[in-house]
């Protein structure tokens, strides 16, 4: 059975899965998913070189693949870090002892970075490793 040629849902059921276990392993930083997006940008390469569709599909073929890749991990960090924060409601919440970074000078303004940073910047980097990842493999398979 070849690997490149199964069905499009089960390959994104299989992802899907991948990722939720990378998120777990990440307790929740997904790091792990992040650099998920260069095998899986490497998988939708081979993928489309077997499907031998033409130049101006793939384009649009890679956008869609690798912007359903980065939602489930949007997913899984709205799930996660939203909740979370609710804190800022809380006009006693302890931001400095929470266990993030402190990488501003008010510790509130670094939960609300922190907050960011896992919610819509990390989906971003898993689009674009993806995306990266998808652009070198074609140049390497079709030199």
């Amino acid at each position: 059975m070849n690997l490149f040629m199964l069905n499009a849902k089960w390959v994104f059921v299989l992802y899907t899965i991948f990722d939720t276990i990378l998120v777990a392993i990440g307790m929740g930083i997904p790091i792990f998913c992040i650099l998920l997006g260069f095998p899986v940008g490497w998988y939708i390469a081979r993928r489309l070189h077997h499907l031998q569709i033409s130049l101006k599909d793939t384009f649009g073929v890679i956008l869609k693949y690798s912007f359903l890749t980065s939602l489930v991990t949007f997913f899984w960090m709205i799930v996660i870090w939203i909740p979370i924060s609710t804190m800022l409601l809380n006009p006693n919440a302890d931001f400095a002892n929470f266990g993030i970074p402190m990488i501003l000078y008010n510790p509130e303004a670094s939960f609300i970075g922190w907050i960011i940073l896992m919610v819509v910047i990390s989906p971003f980097l898993q689009l674009t490793t993806t995306v990266f990842a998808v652009i070198i493999s074609l140049w390497k398979l079709n030199k």
